[in-house]
């Protein structure tokens, strides 16, 4: 099952235990979010991932080269 799918079961699902006639508006809802989410998701792992590396970098940079820890 793709996620778009299953963000739409998801929300039509969270939508129709309020109690409202039609689950319709929570499974567009749930389906939107999990296409956003697609896409944001892996762009912030790897910022965070390219953001550790270049952090460890600079600190290996500096234990070599100048011989102090920052």
């Amino acid at each position: 099952m793709s996620a778009t799918t299953i963000g739409a079961l998801v929300g039509g699902a969270i939508d129709a235990m309020s109690g409202d006639d039609s689950a319709a508006d929570g499974a567009l809802i749930g389906a939107v979010t999990a296409n956003v989410l697609k896409f944001v998701v892996p762009i912030a792992i790897t910022y965070a991932v390219g953001w550790a590396v270049l952090r460890g970098v600079g600190e290996l940079k500096n234990i070599i080269f100048e011989g102090t820890k920052a």
